[in-house]
C-alpha cells in the first residue's frame, strides 16, 4: 500500500507540476469531483462534523457548506503540492503577509515570537512565506508522516526557502537550543489531542461544543516569556491568500492559566463562525466528544 500510495503521490506531483496556474483550478474542479462523487472520500466526516458545529443551519445550508469545504479541501491538496516548484516571487505575491511591521518591535529587541495559526485556508504555503517575509528565523513545528518518500519530499518542500522543521516530539529541546537566537515559531494549535494528551488538554465552549485543545503554544510562551501572534489566513480570490497578524499577548505570564490557550481558540472560532467552508472539516475533531 505505501508503495502505490508513492507512485500515486509522485504521478500527481508530476501533472500538477506541469499545469500552470490558469489551469491549475480547473485541474481541481475535476478531482473534487472524483473524490467527492466517486470515491466519496471523507464526505460522511465532513457532514457531520459542520452538522454537529452548526446545528441551527437547515440540511440544505449544511450542504451548500459541505460542498464549499470539499472544494477548499481539494485546493488545498492541489495548491500543497505546486508549493514543490512555486518560485519564491509567486510565493510572496500569493500568501502575502499584510502588517510584518506588527512583530518589527520584537525582532529588534531579539525576542523570539509564537505565530499560532489553524487549519483555516492555505496554512501549508506558510512555512514558505514565513521566512520570505520577516526578519526571523522561522521554525515549524511537524508531525512525520508514515510513508517516508512523502514525508521526505513534503520536508524538502516546507524548507526550500528557509524555514526549518522540528518534529513536534523535540518541541522543548527545540525552543532551548534557539533561546539566543530571534525566531519565529511557527504551531498550528487546532489539533485533535490523543488519546494520551486529553489528561493535559483544555476543555473550552468552541462552536457550541466541548472541546479539547492542546496547550502547547501557551506552555512555551509562558516558560520562554515570548510574545504570541495569531496568524489569521484570508482568501482574497483563488490561489490568492492575504495574512493579518493579531497580538494576542506581549506578557503571557500576565494573564491567567489557560486564557491564552482560550483567546486562541475564540479568534479561530469567529474566523470559522464568519466563513466555515475554509476550516479543515475533514478530520475527526470531536472524536473524544461525546455526541
Amino acid at each position: 500500500m505505501s508503495l502505490i500510495t508513492t507512485f500515486f503521490f509522485y504521478l500527481l506531483l508530476l501533472v500538477i507540476t506541469l499545469i500552470p496556474f490558469k489551469a491549475l483550478y480547473a485541474f481541481s474542479d475535476f478531482m473534487r469531483f472524483i473524490m467527492r462523487n466517486i470515491v466519496r472520500y471523507r464526505v460522511k466526516v465532513i457532514r457531520e462534523n459542520i452538522k454537529r458545529a452548526f446545528p441551527e443551519k437547515s440540511d440544505q445550508e449544511i450542504k451548500d457548506i459541505e460542498k464549499k469545504a470539499y472544494k477548499h479541501l481539494i485546493d488545498y491538496i492541489v495548491e500543497g503540492v505546486k508549493a514543490f516548484t512555486m518560485s519564491k516571487k509567486t510565493i510572496i505575491k500569493r500568501h502575502k503577509l499584510v502588517n510584518p511591521e506588527l512583530i518589527e518591535p520584537f525582532f529588534k529587541q531579539n525576542k523570539s515570537i509564537i505565530a499560532v495559526t489553524a487549519h483555516y485556508n492555505n496554512w501549508e504555503w506558510g512555512s514558505l512565506s514565513a521566512s520570505l517575509q520577516t526578519d526571523y528565523k522561522a521554525i515549524a513545528f511537524y508531525k512525520r508522516l508514515r510513508n517516508k518518500y512523502i514525508d521526505k519530499a513534503l520536508r524538502k518542500s516546507r524548507t526550500r526557502c528557509g524555514t526549518t522543521l522540528s518534529s513536534i516530539y523535540e518541541t522543548t529541546k527545540t525552543f532551548e537550543k534557539n533561546r539566543n537566537n530571534p525566531v519565529i515559531y511557527l504551531m498550528a494549535a487546532d489539533q485533535s489531542p490523543s488519546k494520551k494528551l486529553l489528561n493535559k488538554a483544555l476543555w473550552i465552549n468552541f462552536l457550541g461544543i466541548n472541546t479539547p485543545f492542546l496547550q502547547g503554544p501557551e506552555k512555551h510562551a509562558r516558560i520562554n516569556n515570548y510574545p504570541v501572534v495569531y496568524v489569521d489566513i484570508e482568501q482574497t480570490k483563488r490561489g490568492y491568500y492575504e495574512l493579518f497578524l493579531t497580538i494576542l499577548t506581549d506578557n503571557p505570564n500576565s494573564l491567567k492559566e489557560g486564557e491564552l490557550t482560550k483567546l486562541y481558540a475564540q479568534k479561530l472560532e469567529q474566523n470559522i463562525i464568519n466563513k466555515p467552508e475554509s476550516w479543515l472539516w475533514s478530520h475527526k475533531r470531536w472524536k473524544h466528544v461525546p455526541l
